[in-house]
């Protein structure tokens, strides 16, 4: 591929800790490698939402993991709205394209868990 065809992801996944705590995982991978982590982190059973952003931020595709499942449906549907502008994945996605990191970690700071009479 040329230069302008080659992938450098910054890979999002929103991974279902318990019912009020999720954990912001990224990811930078370049050519195929990129698809890989990509394809991983749509894969794993407790991805609540995943998301690809080139090195500018812009986001290119998204949706539902598997982990959708173990969150109310309103919150995946609140979720995958407002996780492109989240201030937690827009720290990990800064952290990403500095290039000074690969991968980075944070707990999810978000107003829309599900309230303990949503979970029951």
């Amino acid at each position: 591929m040329g230069l302008f065809g080659s992938k450098d992801w910054n890979v999002i996944g929103i991974i279902f800790e318990k019912p009020d705590l999720y954990r912001v995982n990224g990811n930078r991978g370049k050519g195929g490698d990129a698809t890989t982590i990509r394809d991983n982190v749509k894969n794993h059973p407790r991805t609540i939402y995943w998301a690809v952003f080139n090195q500018k931020g812009a986001f290119l595709e998204g949706g539902p993991g598997k982990g959708a499942t173990s969150i109310p449906a309103v919150a995946v549907t609140r979720l995958v709205r407002e996780i492109p502008m989240n201030p937690t994945v827009r720290q990990i996605l800064e952290q990403l394209e500095k290039g000074e990191l690969d991968k980075a970690s944070k707990a999810l700071v978000w107003a829309g868990y599900p309230t303990k009479s949503e979970i029951d």
